[in-house]
């Protein structure tokens, strides 16, 4: 999956960022992208379509299964639809359903939902509760809750699986925080989730109240975080994504440094609720704003390249999220009016 060996020796090419949170010591300033695009690929809109008024706030494609990577889904309130990208810019629809029934535990909004790469049957939810939950989608158990002393005091917004540490997550909310959580210590709980008989209600659900590590990187709600190798994309609402390195004490949980790496401007971003994407190898990130603008990122450069602007003088309403394909070759943005929008890249 991540080219952990590129990302890493990035490392040697970055000035080191002196931003803290909790404790750390200062160092250089860190890495910001130039807003001239660098052309090194061009996007053209292959099609766009409405579901309707109601605003949608979530599109993904899927990476879980390789038949199935031209498939998506936007999420808008309780509707979910998916689709399927076929050639020349076509869309199909494959499934449209309003959803009444969905897994009890959350006592609000759910935000975001995250699939676990190494055990697709696991899948983490962020709500507006103030809570993380781990789910087993096979047998409806919800197995862990992070929540507690330690936890958000606010909505949660956005949580990620690492892509190689099993046991950790990140969570990011309107506190304003980051918060990194390892399940470690509870796995014996999540292997029994697979071989529970009994009704799901019965399942001993354990809370962990306690992050591994609290990073104050911005001074806002935090919207979307993203592992990027054993460092963290992040932003708020200030008009850019941040790459940063937690450096965590062991001796000390929910202590360490942030050092700041790199900054990805996004002109215009400054609401809240606007998420960016990645592709399957996490070479470049996909991210909307309030004007229906797309800036598309190159994410193992150092300064940070901007790829691409994608803009159409139809497509002014914000745009919630984005979606960057398994190569990065096309690019889905679902927005406040509705509509969703397809880029492909020109082949030259």
């Amino acid at each position: 999956m991540l080219k952990y060996s590129s990302v890493s020796s990035l490392l040697s090419g970055w000035e080191r960022g002196g931003e803290m949170a909790k404790t750390g010591q200062l160092g250089c300033e860190a890495a910001v992208g130039s807003l001239t695009p660098a052309k090194k690929k061009e996007y053209k809109v292959s099609n766009r379509l409405h579901e309707g008024k109601r605003p949608l706030y979530a599109i993904s494609f899927n990476f879980i299964d390789a038949r199935y990577y031209d498939v998506f889904a936007t999420v808008g309130g309780n509707r979910v639809t998916v689709y399927r990208c076929l050639e020349q810019g076509l869309i199909a629809v494959l499934q449209a359903y309003v959803d009444e029934d969905s897994f009890v535990g959350h006592g609000d909004s759910v935000n975001e939902i995250r699939t676990q790469p190494l055990k697709p049957s696991l899948v983490v939810s962020a709500s507006k509760d103030e809570s993380v939950r781990l789910w087993n989608v096979h047998t409806g158990i919800c197995i862990l809750i992070f929540a507690g002393a330690g936890g958000h005091r606010n909505e949660v917004l956005s949580v990620d699986f690492h892509p190689s540490d099993i046991y950790r997550i990140a969570s990011c909310g309107m506190d304003n925080t980051v918060k990194i959580w390892s399940m470690k210590e509870f796995w014996t709980y999540v292997e029994k989730s697979f071989t529970w008989t009994d009704l799901p209600s019965k399942f001993p659900t354990k809370y962990v109240q306690f992050p591994v590590f609290i990073a104050s990187v911005h001074s806002n709600y935090v919207d979307c975080t993203r592992w990027l190798g054993d460092f963290v994309l992040s932003k708020s609402v200030d008009n850019e994504i941040v790459l940063w390195e937690p450096k965590t004490k062991e001796q000390s949980p929910g202590e360490g440094a942030v050092d700041i790496l790199q900054k990805y401007p996004v002109p215009e971003c400054d609401i809240w609720f606007i998420k960016f994407s990645c592709d399957f190898h996490y070479n470049a990130a996909a991210i909307g704003n309030r004007e229906g603008k797309i800036y598309v990122w190159e994410l193992q450069s150092s300064p940070p390249v901007l790829i691409a602007r994608l803009a159409h003088a139809q497509c002014k309403s914000p745009i919630r999220q984005t979606a960057l394909s398994f190569d990065g070759s096309t690019i889905l943005s679902c927005c406040e009016d509705g509509s969703i929008w397809r880029w492909d890249v020109v082949q030259s």
